[in-house]
């Protein structure tokens, strides 16, 4: 039952994935034309004579690319792919030589993919036993990106527990597709991973979501990388417990990004992650997921309890992301909460939208995917005018008034340096069109603006 419902959970997930990504490139994208527009060169570079462009000719005519000094060949061959890399190899002994240079071998993603279920290529196994073989020692930060299947899943737990020679210090595990560590056995997963928490004993960054880890996992690996750990991404994990992931936070006093389910947040963590002799958390990520289908009612977490971590860790972000019915937001947003950054999935309600402008006052950004036919005016007007940090604001699938849109962007003006807000949204009133709304809205931005269009393959 937990299975299937796991699989329906993470179908709904990618629902709006258009959307977010949509949202997420435009955001990218505009950050990184103000990055070239800014490193624009003032003046040209001067064009080379005829007799400088003949020297040039004759010095690379007479170079010997096989006496290249080894610190050139290996910055060379770092930007080589993997294939070209091990093609290169074979010219000479001495590029062959370089092949093997422990640098190369710091940072790897194994691809494990099958072929009747993925159009990706994998990892060649013979590739895989030499890097085991020669390269274990040296491997630092690790991935692994298997497809949907069963058996991607157990081939990378294969390559895990042969890792008992390593030093790695980040480790990912990526399901591309649904999550596949799900269905494999959580002894074989569980055994497999402590082989690298137990040998590595520097691991400072490590994603597992979407994975069977459970506490006493998380127990081994405190006991053997708690001076080094800085970043821990774990949602969606049922086996953990609010116990397992307390335990993380008072032995790893260097944790600075936290991602977990809202079901084993608890008062007793943001306080041990408030404590004296932890650092300042940086980054806190909780994905609000029904635990069991039908849950309406969750657990609060009470005022004290974050005000704690604010005093403690004042330039926290702390992210949410909200998967759940209308029906389900009872408990959120009653007491003043210090989200920065909102996402809602499946739907939200205009009661929840309208705590959240009286409740969230470091809210940064705000992204609805689903709020149902109501308009929601008043509500986005008031997080607007009471937010005053809000400077990222994206909507899809609800409805907003032309007049109330153009209001909302008045009030946040040039802060407001992402925007993206899909067509259908707006609805035409008595004193705006769509036209007129791109016009407007350019002018308060400062820039030119556009609602954005869902494109049609």
């Amino acid at each position: 039952m937990f299975k299937c419902y796991f699989i329906q959970l993470e179908s709904e997930k990618n629902d709006h994935v258009t959307f977010f990504n949509v949202y997420r490139m435009k955001r990218k994208n505009f950050s990184v034309v103000n990055k070239i527009v800014q490193s624009s060169p003032t003046a040209k570079q001067p064009k080379l004579g005829f007799y400088s462009s003949l020297n040039q000719t004759h010095m690379h005519a007479g170079l010997d690319w096989e006496s290249l000094p080894h610190h050139v060949l290996l910055q060379v061959f770092q930007y080589l792919p993997l294939i070209d890399r091990a093609r290169a190899s074979s010219v000479c002994r001495r590029w062959n030589e370089v092949f093997h240079i422990p640098d190369l071998w710091r940072k790897f993603e194994f691809e494990l993919n099958q072929s009747a279920t993925s159009y990706f290529k994998s990892t060649h196994p013979d590739l895989i036993q030499q890097i085991i073989k020669k390269h274990a020692a040296h491997l630092q930060y690790v991935s692994f990106k298997v497809d949907s299947s069963t058996e991607s899943a157990e081939a990378a737990c294969d390559i895990l527990s042969q890792l008992v020679n390593c030093s790695i210090q980040t480790l990912g595990l990526i399901s591309t597709a649904k999550p596949s560590f799900m269905n494999m056995s959580k002894s074989h997963f569980v055994s497999a991973l402590t082989v690298v928490f137990v040998n590595s004993k520097s691991l400072s960054s490590i994603k597992i979501e979407d994975t069977p880890v459970d506490d006493p996992s998380l127990k081994i690996l405190v006991a053997n990388n708690s001076d080094t750990l800085k970043l821990l991404k774990m949602s969606s994990c049922p086996h953990v417990s609010s116990d397992g992931i307390l335990c993380v936070a008072d032995h790893c006093q260097g944790l600075r990004e936290l991602a977990l389910n809202y079901y084993i947040l608890s008062d007793e963590l943001l306080l041990a992650l408030s404590s004296e002799t932890h650092v300042n958390l940086e980054h806190l990520r909780i994905d609000v997921v029904s635990e069991n289908p039908g849950q309406i009612e969750f657990h609060a977490i009470h005022k004290h309890s974050w005000d704690a971590l604010i005093k403690h860790s004042p330039r926290v972000n702390v992210v949410m992301y909200f998967f759940l019915y209308e029906e389900e937001f009872e408990t959120f947003f009653r007491e003043e909460t210090p989200v920065t950054h909102l996402y809602f999935s499946r739907s939200v309600s205009k009661a929840v939208l309208g705590r959240i402008g009286l409740n969230c006052p470091r809210l940064i950004e705000l992204v609805v995917c689903a709020g149902g036919l109501q308009r929601l005016d008043d509500e986005l007007v008031c997080i607007a005018e009471r937010c005053k940090n809000l400077a990222a604001l994206g909507l899809s699938e609800c409805e907003v008034s032309c007049g109330a849109f153009l209001e909302i962007v008045r009030l946040c003006g040039k802060r407001l340096t992402q925007l993206s807000v899909m067509e259908e949204v707006l609805i035409p009133d008595e004193d705006y069109s769509l036209d007129e709304v791109h016009t407007e809205v350019s002018k308060y931005l400062g820039r030119v603006w556009f609602p954005d269009v869902m494109p049609i393959w």
